[in-house]
């Protein structure tokens, strides 16, 4: 426990700007998911029965994407992508160990929200060009239903990740489900599981089906 005190003063003092601040923080992804949303809503037309389909396939596609982005990139070193596996490895499971998994102030939304500049990257490499393809190969209606699925996934991703980092006797717990997705969580917080199980951390689909879950 000295340990993990000690690099959160470390990480406080030497990765959290000045002035920084986690409501401010999560506002910019609200505004960016929501506003882009918006968007997406406002632009469809006329929307076909078969093109609804776009949104559980979408889904599927995040989850997906979270599973091995999160085992693959997140916890392994990759040529051009090691600021992520720095970032997610060596800081953000340094700070949040299965002892210590709760924060213990706003400021401390740094260590688990992604930086708009991440939040931009993997936006920009695997939701714009799958949309422009689906513009291309089907309509614009199916594009704006993918990117409603995938700004709202990636919503729901950081809404969770950070209520699994809350203290455990925060009211949101009451929400049902809740409680044990956190608990799936902090099981992959632990140093002998971290790199082997539990690496959708939204919804467990593909550790079910790969059976990587703990």
């Amino acid at each position: 426990m000295d340990r993990n005190a000690d690099y959160r003063d470390h990480y406080r003092q030497n990765h959290i700007p000045r002035g920084y601040s986690g409501p401010g923080h999560l506002l910019f992804i609200l505004g960016f998911t929501l506003g882009g949303i918006v968007l997406a809503v406002l632009s469809l037309d006329a929307v076909r029965p078969l093109e609804w389909l776009t949104l559980p396939i979408a889904f599927i596609y995040a989850n997906l994407v979270e599973y091995l982005g999160h085992r693959w990139v997140m916890h392994r070193p990759v040529s051009g992508l090691r600021l992520v596996f720095h970032r997610h490895t060596r800081q953000h499971h340094r700070f949040f160990t299965d002892e210590h998994m709760a924060m213990d102030d706003a400021g401390d939304c740094r260590a688990v929200l992604f930086p708009p500049l991440l939040m931009v990257f993997f936006f920009g490499l695997f939701a714009l060009p799958v949309g422009l393809m689906l513009a291309m190969l089907f309509s614009a209606n199916v594009a704006w239903l993918f990117l409603i699925a995938g700004l709202a996934y990636y919503l729901n991703y950081e809404l969770l990740h950070l209520a699994y980092h809350l203290p455990e006797e925060s009211r949101w717990f009451k929400l049902p489900g809740l409680l044990r997705l956190r608990r799936l969580h902090h099981e992959h917080h632990r140093p002998s599981v971290m790199t082997h199980k539990n690496f959708n951390i939204t919804y467990p689909l593909f550790d079910w089906l790969f059976g990587t879950r703990a």
